[in-house]
């Protein structure tokens, strides 16, 4: 029974003592009439009235028959000779003495119950909202506990990363075989840290260890440590760790670890009396504290290992780092069809080409590719997913749901077309570049007005001055077809300007490839992990006369992508026109309905 049941219960047994407790006044209202002192006088006097009690203003009493109906009086003002009245009555009589001290009590008692009531009824709501449950509750963990059957998750559900499964394999081993490598005297490490982009699947890895292993399944953020109170966060940790010992063999997972663990004293005034201090502090000492052969396994999360303290990444604490990257070919194939098991799909379905569409997607983002292919195959009505229904899903993904409800006026329709048909042409025409797969001039939710859409046929982790240049050019190709076929330009090039403004950036102060400015790094990269989240500051590390040739260079190298872009597609003008007009006709084409999309053979070398 639940809290909302048994309030529920305490209404309905107050509303019962409230229903009793009116009948009865009603009942004795019924047969009590209020009479005057002098009609009292005269029942007294006829020997009406059986009984007779005193009060400080009234008189109560009870009639030795009805009269009209009514069985009791009740009179106010007792004269000084009542007394001698009652004395040569043959009535009965009593005085009785008021107790007011009940009264008294409960005129403090009652209000003072009502305001703490209301005050601790306010202060549980807030401290609920604050994360701090109860006074007597504000310490103690809010770690969720998963055992095997909860956690419904093991390595078969895991696909993608073999290498850092390999290495979380060992920790099932420990789990399950402890003496297995106690033999040589090996030690299972203290803690385990999963680093890697967002979505690739740290949490599930971290699931699948306890759905492998069997055992209980701690699991808690960051964030649930830091409340508004100094010291709450240090008794969480403390408490957690406490749980985990009582029911060792456990596993701990801790993630959104930077939450905790950011580096001490970066960003904070109050040195080391900081909340996050003092719980990371606790979680140090609580590190350093447990055997690892108790059985206790400290996992955690996070995708800012750059951020965390030193003292926390140290060996004996978190001894070993794991790397859950971005899958490769391979890799998405393998989680593709771990998603796909749950839908239903065309049997001839080519997996390996649909991985071959989503380079750079994680683990999460091919789920979500896989969810919203079914749901464009059940929009659609058809009973299975097809590889159209990818290509939909793919495009949905990317480049938001299609606004045909956007109506472009002629001009800015034409200028869409010829812009996206030069940066297809430049694409197919360049070695080495990234094949188109659908070219479009149907407005798209996120804001594109056309989109032209290249996807590589296999994984690239190196790339050449001259692979960068190209996709300069291709990039600039559609500012290009405009100044080409209108003689003038407009805004739309504005994404493709800073997109290859960034490759020309990189290529001078990053990789070192200009050849005045030589062989150096002129700005350190900024960000997180892998590349993620490019914005900060960083000072700048050369003199203003560099800082100038490194603007020179970036704008000539923009103005040589350009005129290479120019050159190129006035060599191919028919196949532009003819490639715009088919374009306006169809608003939407890929290199089957125009060969000429199709990819330039590589130059010699």
């Amino acid at each position: 029974m639940d809290k909302q049941q048994q309030i529920n219960i305490w209404y309905f047994v107050a509303a019962f003592l409230a229903l009793l407790l009116f009948q009865s006044w009603m009942s004795t209202a019924s047969v009590t009439e209020r009479i005057p002192y002098s009609t009292f006088l005269e029942h007294l006097e006829a020997d009406r009235i059986a009984e007779v009690t005193v009060r400080a203003e009234q008189v109560q009493g009870r009639y030795r028959e009805a009269i009209d109906g009514n069985t009791h009086f009740v009179t106010n003002i007792v004269p000084p000779d009542l007394t001698e009245r009652l004395e040569r009555s043959t009535a009965q009589f009593d005085g009785t003495v008021q107790d007011t001290w009940l009264t008294m009590v409960l005129s403090w008692v009652i209000p003072i119950a009502l305001i703490l009531a209301v005050w601790l009824f306010i202060f549980r709501r807030f401290a609920e909202r604050q994360g701090m449950g109860g006074m007597m509750n504000v310490g103690k963990s809010k770690a969720k506990v998963y055992v095997e059957r909860n956690t419904g998750v093991t390595f078969d559900d895991v696909a993608g990363v073999d290498e850092a499964k390999a290495e979380l394999k060992e920790i099932v081993d420990f789990l399950t075989e402890p003496e297995k490598f106690g033999r040589l005297g090996a030690r299972i490490p203290k803690g385990i840290l999963l680093t890697g982009p967002p979505g690739t699947g740290k949490t599930l890895f971290a699931r699948a260890v306890a759905g492998e292993a069997g055992v209980p399944f701690f699991s808690i953020s960051g964030s649930e440590f830091v409340e508004m109170f100094v010291g709450v966060g240090a008794a969480r940790v403390r408490d957690l760790f406490e749980q985990a010992r009582k029911a060792a063999p456990c596993i701990i997972f801790i993630d959104e670890l930077d939450a905790m663990g950011k580096r001490r004293g970066v960003g904070g005034f109050g040195g080391g009396h900081d909340e996050k201090e003092q719980t990371l502090n606790q979680l140090l000492a609580e590190l350093d504290g447990f055997d690892p052969r108790e059985g206790i396994v400290l996992l955690a999360a996070t995708n800012r290992p750059e951020i965390l303290d030193p003292a926390l990444m140290r060996a004996g604490r978190f001894d070993r780092q794991v790397v859950v990257d971005r899958p490769d070919k391979t890799g998405r194939a393998a989680i593709l069809k771990v998603h796909l098991r749950k839908i239903s799909l065309e049997p001839d379905l080519d997996v390996d080409a649909v991985a071959a569409l989503t380079p750079g997607f994680t683990g999460a983002e091919l789920a979500n590719l896989v969810n919203e292919a079914a749901i464009h195959a059940t929009r659609r009505g058809a009973e299975r997913v097809t590889m159209e229904d990818f290509t939909s899903a793919l495009e949905r993904v990317v480049a938001g749901m299609e606004r045909k409800g956007r109506l472009l006026n002629p001009k800015e329709r034409e200028t869409v077309a010829w812009h996206e048909m030069g940066h297809a042409l430049a694409a197919a025409a360049l070695p080495g570049a990234d094949p188109v797969h659908k070219v479009s001039i149907i407005p798209r939710t996120i804001g594109a007005l056309g989109y032209t859409l290249t996807r590589p046929t296999e994984d690239r982790f190196l790339i050449t001055l001259a692979e960068l240049e190209n996709r300069m050019v291709m990039l600039l190709a559609g500012r290009a077809a405009e100044q080409i076929a209108m003689g003038e330009i407009s805004t739309g090039a504005a994404d493709d300007l800073m997109r290859a403004t960034d490759i020309a950036r990189q290529i001078v102060t990053r990789f070192g490839m200009h050849p005045d400015l030589g062989q150096a790094v002129l700005e350190p990269e900024r960000g997180g992990f892998l590349g993620e989240d490019k914005v900060g500051y960083a000072p700048r590390e050369h003199s203003e006369a560099t800082a100038r040739e490194v603007d020179l260079a970036i704008r000539a190298a923009l103005e040589h992508a350009y005129g290479r872009a120019l050159e190129l597609l006035e060599a191919r003008r028919s196949d532009l026109e003819a490639g715009t007009k088919l374009l306006l006709e169809r608003e939407t084409i890929t290199p089957e309905d125009f060969p000429p999309l199709r990819p330039a053979r590589p130059a010699a070398a």
